[in-house]
């Protein structure tokens, strides 16, 4: 039987793959093509997971999408499950056309290559790199500072963050460079002359908020493995021991949970104070008492906060006073709120911070530190107003 076609998003934590995958699932849908995906996120909570079913193109009834969470799609365990998910989805009653693998952000593409150069049912169509530009920028000197860095680390024989960017550009066949509607033109070429000595042989694309044709993919040839031997012989025993070693320096996630909404004004303060550069990504679900109908999307990389609208709280649309439902349909809602565990229905909060483990340990009780107190909370439901900093306009995921 012919092998199905694989492409793999991969790319430092926040870069934006879950937005690319997002975009290229829509055009699948518009073209009519049968794409199955395989998600990875390194935390428990699965946000990634959630957002690319919420797209409903894909999804665990339909038979074509897989979440592998918590563990590291490079580690052998990671690589076990990767394989079952592979086998899971090529035997299934509708056999995809192609299979996209998002991986989480502190994935390492080099066990993925070499677990995908003999596979029997996939074929390797493309290791696409998604590199955050505003990252670079701001923390590598718009990139000039990256290779220095990974040189440093060499000559010390350390294994520290570049030595990941660095690796996941050079094992790439194709580089795109998101967020660049955030950076000039001149900016954007600066980075990609940077980071271009990495990998020489690929081209460099600006990418803005996922927009890639689908048909990048598509008309993407078979990786070529050749190029990558030699990488794959010099990095093959540092990479390996960097799953085990203390000496490297370990991305960690934690999670908050909690049914009560962040203070407005002390989680405004709290990112202006506490969020160190060492915490990479955090991401999740929550809600605040001046919005108290939104479900909230939080989304931090780097420096780079941004609140998105995800959806409406099911408790939130039940007490609108203008809501025009019928008496069964509000039978249905309160049927469905009084499911939740939660002490305000369906509202809670549910964030992952990823990152070395000394600021993100600092960085999540700062965050602990903003929800409601039970005071508070009783002046919410008293309706008292809340100082709330954040920007009016979200943006609305769809």
């Amino acid at each position: 039987m012919k092998q199905i076609p694989i492409t793999i998003l991969n790319g430092f934590l926040g870069a934006g793959k879950t937005t690319l995958m997002r975009h290229l699932l829509v055009q699948a849908h518009q073209q009519n093509i049968a794409i199955s995906v395989i998600v990875n996120d390194m935390s428990r909570l699965d946000i990634d997971g959630v957002l690319i079913a919420n797209t409903e193109v894909v999804g665990e009834e339909q038979d074509n999408f897989i979440s592998i969470s918590g563990e590291n799609i490079s580690s052998d365990k990671g690589l076990a499950l990767l394989d079952n998910a592979i086998d899971t989805l090529t035997h299934a009653a509708k056999r995809p056309d192609w299979i996209l693998l998002e991986t989480s952000g502190s994935s390492h593409p080099l066990p993925l290559i070499k677990y995908l150069k003999q596979h029997s049912q996939v074929e390797l169509h493309g290791m696409l790199a998604v590199v955050d530009a505003l990252m670079l920028k701001n923390d590598y000197d718009g990139g000039q500072a990256l290779i220095p860095a990974l040189e440093h680390n060499l000559a010390h024989n350390e294994r520290h963050i570049e030595n990941l960017l660095c690796e996941q550009i050079m094992f790439a066949s194709e580089l795109l460079l998101s967020k660049n509607d955030k950076l000039s033109t001149a900016q954007i070429q600066q980075i990609a002359q940077a980071i271009h000595p990495l990998n020489p042989y690929v081209n460099i694309s600006a990418l803005s908020w996922g927009n890639l044709d689908l048909a990048t993919l598509l008309d993407a040839p078979i990786y070529n493995f050749h190029r990558v031997e030699k990488l794959i012989e010099e990095l093959e025993q540092s990479v390996a021991q960097s799953f085990h070693s203390a000496s490297t320096e370990q991305i960690v996630a934690k999670v908050i949970e909690d049914d009560r909404p962040f203070h407005p004004q002390r989680l405004y303060d709290a990112c202006q104070q506490h969020l160190g550069r060492q915490v990479y990504r955090s991401k999740g679900f929550f809600w605040l008492p001046t919005r108290d109908e939104m479900a909230l999307l939080w989304n931090q990389a780097a420096g780079s906060i941004s609140l998105e609208l995800i959806s409406y709280w099911r408790s939130g649309v039940l007490n609108e006073l203008d809501q025009r439902l019928s008496k069964e349909e509000k039978a249905t809602l309160s049927a469905q709120i009084a499911a939740k565990a939660g002490r305000f229905g369906d509202r809670r909060c549910h964030l992952t911070v990823i990152g070395v483990a000394e600021q993100v340990d600092a960085f999540t009780r700062s965050l602990q530190q903003c929800f409601l107190s039970e005071d508070e909370i009783i002046d919410w439901q008293n309706g008292v107003e809340f100082d709330d900093p954040w920007p009016k306009r979200l943006v609305r995921l769809s």
